[in-house]
């Protein structure tokens, strides 16, 4: 019965141990994986979150400006539109003031 025991016992253990090595072999496989990502990733031209906001605000800034801009020429083009237009020859042909 000893035997037996000792022989369940030895089994458990070179378990517990392969189970030990698997989890590394897993552990280390999860680590090079995500080093390989880094190294994938790295090799893209994507922009960091800090350079990505910079932009962002940049681009927010530029349509304010357009609008702005949009409607101060809209306004221009208004004024422009309600004066009344002269005739190019007509300050011309009335000649002097003075005689």
């Amino acid at each position: 019965m000893q035997s037996e025991n000792r022989l369940f016992d030895d089994f458990v253990k070179v378990m517990n141990g392969a189970a030990g090595t698997i989890a590394g072999m897993g552990r280390e496989a999860e680590n090079a994986f995500r080093e390989r990502m880094r190294d994938w990733v790295g090799g893209l031209d994507m922009v960091s979150r800090e350079e990505f906001e910079a932009m962002k605000a940049i681009a927010i800034a530029a349509r304010e400006e357009s609008a702005a801009l949009r409607s101060r020429v809209e306004a221009l083009e208004a004024a422009a539109a309600a004066k009344p237009k002269r005739k190019p020859g007509a300050e011309a042909s009335a000649g002097p003031v003075g005689q």
